[in-house]
């Protein structure tokens, strides 16, 4: 299993790689609220086009970076998310929060 993580690659853009799961969504949730907060950009893309694989926690790391990103003023959309992401938000009827934009 490799490593996740989640780095600013400008322009407002942050991009999660690796597996997201309950071993690195603490980790990841702390990195991406700090990211999302030192940001200038008004507005946040979530590029998930990296992600290797990703459980329900996946799902909740991105609705906290759109809270975070909320309580600081700034708009954020979701970038390709993975086929395993989309059917656990179909489910979970979060669909339309994760619309492809």
């Amino acid at each position: 299993m490799s490593d996740a993580c989640i780095t600013a690659v400008g322009g407002g853009e942050l991009k999660l790689f690796g597996v997201l799961d309950y071993r690195t969504g603490p980790a990841l949730r702390e990195q991406g609220a700090e990211l999302i907060k030192a940001s200038d950009a008004s507005a946040l893309v979530l590029d998930c086009s990296a992600v290797e694989k990703s459980s329900s926690v996946g799902l909740a790391l991105l609705l906290g970076f759109m809270r975070d990103a909320q309580a600081a003023g700034k708009s954020v959309s979701v970038r390709a998310l993975p086929e395993d992401m989309r059917e656990i938000a179909q489910v979970s009827g979060l669909t339309e929060l994760f619309e492809q934009h």
